[in-house]
């Protein structure tokens, strides 16, 4: 596997040998009984409030804990390369905030805080729960229960909503988001605020995918369920999103809502009615694994 960025080794998820989920709850469902419950609390989602008991809300809080612990995803890798999507635990997060009250959460600056309904993935966390997590998060990042982060993560001042999950060896740099449910590979590179859009609703949509050894430029965008396959580089400010065009700058071939596996990729513009350009994303080479893993981003991101 290529390992794009000197600094950004699997060392840091190698030197944690404990299980990843030691620090999560001990699952009393499985997977399958989960998705039945629930489906079937979705059904009757208008009558679920923070009052709810029983098997439902147990149900909810279980399929979170799963999703907080890696041991569930939102979506999964096929053999085949496609993502296979667990709808089901999208509407678990969904449901989650309708159990759960408005609470004044402590912290803030002044002895102020904040007024919210979700909790922090960090809450009554002590020594042996940051240890056993085996991630690095520097202070003033933000990540929500339910998201999953590995060991060997780097989060710097950041943002990480519900549902994510965010694999080992990656940076998550200052002022980049992760959005809800937003998928993001191992050892991958999201620069200074880079924005990685969440999809919870409309209910049939993917979530946001960066695979495996991807470098994502500062100030970048990637939204609506798009994907970013394998080893691709976005130089900086690259946006792309379901209605973005992709070109291929030696083919000329035009694509919407992924970048093929080690694309480099940049901002561009094409023509279009009246003389006026409208933004596209440029694919401005294509390299092997090898040479991806050999070359600096600087030097791929040179005409």
């Amino acid at each position: 596997m290529p390992q794009p960025f000197g600094w950004i080794a699997a060392k840091g998820a190698d030197r944690y040998t404990q299980d990843k989920h030691a620090h999560s709850k001990e699952r009393k469902m499985s997977n399958a009984d989960l998705e039945t419950a629930i489906e079937a609390a979705w059904e009757v989602r208008d009558t679920i409030t923070p009052a709810t008991i029983g098997a439902t809300r147990e149900a909810i809080e279980e399929t979170l804990a799963a999703l907080d612990g890696g041991t569930l995803r939102v979506a999964e890798k096929q053999d085949s390369g496609d993502w296979h999507v667990n709808q089901w635990a999208k509407k678990a997060v969904l449901l989650g905030f309708r159990i759960k009250d408005m609470e004044q959460q402590s912290g803030g600056p002044q002895g102020g805080g904040w007024w919210d309904k979700v909790d922090s993935k960090f809450a009554g966390w002590g020594e042996n729960q940051w240890r056993a997590a085996g991630f690095r998060a520097v202070p003033n990042c933000i990540v929500r229960k339910s998201a999953y982060i590995a060991p060997g993560v780097v989060l710097m001042p950041s943002f990480v909503n519900l549902g994510a999950y965010v694999d080992s060896g990656t940076m998550v740099d200052t002022w980049a988001t992760v959005g809800s449910c937003a998928q993001i590979g191992k050892n991958v590179h999201l620069s200074g605020g880079v924005g990685i859009g969440g999809v919870l609703e409309p209910m049939q949509a993917g979530p946001t995918i960066i695979e495996d050894n991807c470098f994502i430029g500062a100030r970048s965008e990637v939204v609506e369920g798009c994907i970013i396959r394998e080893g691709s580089v976005l130089g900086m400010g690259v946006y792309i999103g379901k209605s973005t065009k992709i070109i291929d700058r030696e083919t000329g071939e035009v694509m919407y809502g992924e970048v093929p596996p080690y694309s480099v990729v940049v901002s561009g513009s094409m023509p279009s009615k009246n003389n006026v350009n409208l933004y596209c994303a440029v694919i401005v080479k294509r390299v092997d694994a090898q040479t991806r893993s050999k070359t600096g981003i600087n030097e791929l991101l040179r005409d």
